[in-house]
Order: C-alpha cells, then sequence, then structure tokens
C-alpha cells in the first residue's frame, strides 16, 4: 500500500496517467486476443464488443480525462485541489471497476452496478463541488459545459450498463468525449502555438460558441431525426473546418509533439464528415471507421502528447519531446494508419490489422509507462509541492 503522503497522490494526473498508462498497454492487446479467439469474453451480461467500448471510454479514456480535470479544475479556480486519501479511494474505485466489467458477470445486479459506477459517481460529485463551489473565481466562463457534460457521462454509463440501449449509451459516450476534446484543444492549442512559434490563432467568441453548443446538442444525437443529427454533425465538420485554416497548420506540423494534436482535430472533423454522410450516401466502411477516427485518431493522437507534456510540466521539467517521445507520437500515427486506413485498402487482413493496431498502441504506451510512471511517483524536481 503506498501511503498517503506519497508523492503519486500530490495531484489528481499522478495517479490517473498511471492507471492511463496501465490500461493503454494492457486493453488493447487483451481485446485483440479476445477478439481473435485467443481468451475468452469477459463474464458479464455484455458482448466483447461492448465491453471494449466501454472499457475504452470509462476505463482508459476516464483514467485521462479524470486525471486532466482533477488537476485542472484545481488551477482554474485557483485552490489546492484533491489529494492524499480522496485520490487514493477514486483510484481504487477505478480498480474495482475494472475487475467488476471483467469478471462481475455473476455477482448480484445491485454490487455489480455499484462497482461500475462508484468512480465515475464519486469523480463526477467532486469535479462539480470544485466547479460549482467556487464558480466566482473561475477562470473560464465556458466551464459552464463541463457542468453539463460530467453529469452526461453518468447518464451514458446508465444506457450502457442498465438502461438496455447500450447503442444510445456508447454514442452519448463520444459526443461527451467529443465536447471535451474540443474545450480543451481550444484552450491548449492557443497556448501551445504562441509558446512554440509566437503565433496567434484564431479565437472568435462566436464561432467558438458555436462549434461548443453544436458539439453539444450532438451528444443527444441518438435522439435525434437521423437527417438532423446528420445536418449537425455536417455542420459541426464545415465549422472546424474553417477554423483550423485560420489556426495555422503550416506551423503546426513542422512540429510532432504540436501536429499530431492537430491530426487529432482534424480526425474529429473526419468522423463528424462519416456520420454526417454516411446517411447519404452509399458506402461500406471497414471496420466501424467512425467510432475509430474518434477513439484512435482523436483521443490516441491527442492523449500521448497531453500525458507528456503534463508530466513534464507539471513535475518541475522542462516541457521538451525528445527522441523517445517522438517515438510514441509517431507509433500513435502508424497505429491510425493501422486501424482506420489499412482495412479499407487490404480488407481480407481485417484480424491482422487488429492486432497490429493493438501491438502499436500497446507499445507506445508501454514506453509512456516506462517513462513517466517513475516520474509520476516522485516529487517535483524544483523543490515545489505539487
Amino acid at each position: 500500500m503506498i501511503p498517503a503522503s506519497h508523492p503519486l497522490w500530490l495531484v489528481g494526473f499522478r495517479p490517473f496517467f498511471t492507471l492511463a498508462c496501465l490500461a493503454g498497454l494492457i486493453l488493447p492487446l487483451v481485446w485483440a486476443l479476445i477478439f481473435g479467439g485467443q481468451l475468452p469474453a469477459p463474464e458479464i451480461p455484455f458482448t466483447s464488443v461492448q465491453w471494449h467500448a466501454h472499457e475504452m471510454f470509462f476505463g482508459f479514456g476516464w483514467a485521462v480525462l479524470g486525471g486532466f480535470l482533477l488537476t485542472s479544475t484545481k488551477n482554474w479556480v485557483n485552490i489546492r485541489g484533491y489529494h492524499g486519501p480522496a485520490l487514493m479511494v477514486l483510484a481504487g474505485a477505478w480498480i474495482i471497476e475494472r475487475i467488476a466489467m471483467s469478471f462481475g458477470g455473476y455477482w448480484p445486479l445491485p454490487l455489480f452496478l455499484l462497482a461500475n459506477n462508484l468512480f465515475l459517481g464519486s469523480i463526477v460529485a467532486m469535479l462539480l463541488w470544485t466547479l460549482i463551489r467556487h464558480r466566482d473565481t473561475d477562470s473560464y466562463r465556458d466551464n459552464a459545459f463541463f457542468l453539463v457534460m460530467l453529469p452526461g457521462f453518468i447518464v451514458a454509463k446508465y444506457l450502457m450498463l442498465a438502461g438496455g440501449d447500450f447503442t444510445a449509451g456508447y454514442v452519448m459516450a463520444m459526443g461527451l468525449f467529443r465536447l471535451a476534446f474540443l474545450v480543451m484543444l481550444e484552450r491548449t492549442l492557443t497556448g501551445f502555438m504562441k509558446a512554440a512559434f509566437q503565433a496567434e490563432i484564431l479565437r472568435h467568441p462566436k464561432l467558438d460558441m458555436a462549434i461548443k453548443l453544436l458539439g453539444l446538442m450532438l451528444v443527444i444525437e441518438f435522439l435525434l431525426p437521423r437527417p438532423l443529427g446528420a445536418a449537425l454533425a455536417l455542420a459541426l465538420a464545415i465549422l472546424l473546418g474553417i477554423r483550423f485554416f485560420f489556426w495555422k497548420p503550416h506551423l503546426a506540423f513542422r512540429r510532432i509533439d504540436i501536429g499530431i494534436m492537430y491530426i487529432g482535430y482534424l480526425s474529429i472533423v473526419g468522423q463528424l464528415l462519416v456520420e454526417a454522410l454516411g446517411h447519404v450516401v452509399n458506402f461500406v466502411w471497414i471496420g466501424s471507421v467512425s467510432v475509430h477516427l474518434f477513439t484512435v485518431g482523436a483521443m490516441g493522437c491527442v492523449i500521448p502528447a497531453m500525458i507528456i507534456r503534463i508530466s513534464k510540466g507539471h513535475t518541475g521539467r522542462k516541457v521538451v519531446f525528445d527522441g523517445l517521445d517522438r517515438t510514441v507520437l509517431y507509433l500513435m500515427l502508424a497505429t491510425l494508419l493501422a486501424r482506420v486506413g489499412l482495412p479499407q485498402v487490404f480488407p481480407a487482413a481485417y484480424l491482422g490489422w487488429i492486432h497490429l493496431t493493438a501491438c502499436l498502441w500497446s507499445t507506445a504506451f508501454a514506453i509512456l509507462a516506462w517513462r513517466y510512471i517513475p516520474i509520476l511517483m516522485r516529487p517535483r524536481i524544483d523543490g515545489r509541492e505539487h
């Protein structure tokens, strides 16, 4: 047992980026072996594909999002933030959920649901408390979107686990993650471009708000008539595309650490276009392209770069991407190609692409785990507490 005074529990990104690295290393390999028949499916009342979708969003995804928000919200409202026993409880609840989602199929239903909702319910309540209690000192007015998003994740999880509509739940979960990424990319890329190139990128309040409002409306896409959902997705893709060209991509692509985040941005545009045009164009994609453009393209490209930046910057280190850091990012680009691009060209080798994708993704996160978990376990090098 790591004591509550250990550096791991000083701030939220430390335990949850550690868990995210481990989840990113393990979960894809397990899924590939299940998909290929080498491992049995988890003992739960869901299909193995549903298990995979849940774990991608609420296992891996929420380890990253939880670590980011636990760290960011305290900075947004200028408070100490959750640490020590509070983080220990949250990390324990996340681990219990992973156990329940893999082996809890024969547990009594109340116990199964408790184990699978304890982490999300707790962290959402804690984040909402921070944002609401300290709203007067909040640096961002649009954090109101998080006040809607965070309870929305509970609804999405309920639909996936107990609401009887798994598809609606994962569509809602993807919409919520997409909105969270839109908000975070808007904030972070502004600073990254200024720091790296002394470049100002377009920040027009009306355009930015329209993008976020469309993203919010698409969270409930499953409730909308299909033509309306397609129209909203197309409108959001167009606005994001317009803004992209004013965000100076010709500069961003000079550096892989920033360029890969622009590729994540474009992956969101691509996912929206596939969703929108899929209603009017009769084209068969191989391998759930819409979903994987977001999960592998947006999440897979943006998350490793953010883990590296935050793990270095918030432990007092200079944020410089060295050779191994860049290797991780190139591995994630190869993962995107293997999961989304190559199956369209060589569909007969689909199982092989699944295994290659898992190996590439897991290798990238193995490097992240090897390099950054020891850093997350040690005090800051600049003498500051947190």
